[in-house]
């Protein structure tokens, strides 16, 4: 099980990067999609990516309930968690908003949602690879 809390956090951030940091971008660069089509691409992909992140979390967690976890690696998991929440409860909702006006031809205002989520998108990543960092040392201590 040990093994478990390598993997799921070695899997959030590979797919973190590829969601978010691969695959948006290069949408948004595709000169053959309109700025609305793209958006509503983006808005159905994160509402999809929000779901498998939950999912991931929970597995994440659980993995954690059967092992020892670090203090270091309970404490990452409660930042992720708020960090998540945030994403999902408050920015993910905004950004939806804004693209449906966007779609609808309207012009929102300037706003920060963007750019805080990707912060948190950033963060996240940088949690979970020193998670996996710090639970390869621990099983590499223990194989001797």
């Amino acid at each position: 099980m040990e093994i478990a809390c390598l993997l799921m956090p070695s899997l959030w951030a590979g797919l973190l990067v590829g969601v978010s940091f691969i695959a948006t971008p290069a949408m948004f660069r595709a000169p053959s999609l309109t700025l609305p089509v793209a958006l509503d691409v983006g808005r159905t992909t994160f509402a999809r990516w929000n779901a498998i992140e939950w999912l991931l979390l929970g597995m994440m967690a659980l993995a954690m309930v059967f092992t020892r976890p670090s203090a270091f690696a309970v404490a990452a998991a409660g930042v992720l968690d708020i960090l998540f929440l945030i994403q999902s409860m408050i920015l993910l909702p905004a950004l939806n908003n804004r693209v449906a006006a966007i779609i609808a031809g309207k012009k929102p205002p300037p706003a920060s949602d963007r750019l805080l989520y990707i912060t948190i998108d950033v963060l996240k990543l940088c949690i979970l690879a020193a998670v996996v960092w710090k639970q390869a040392g621990r099983i590499m201590s223990a194989l001797g």
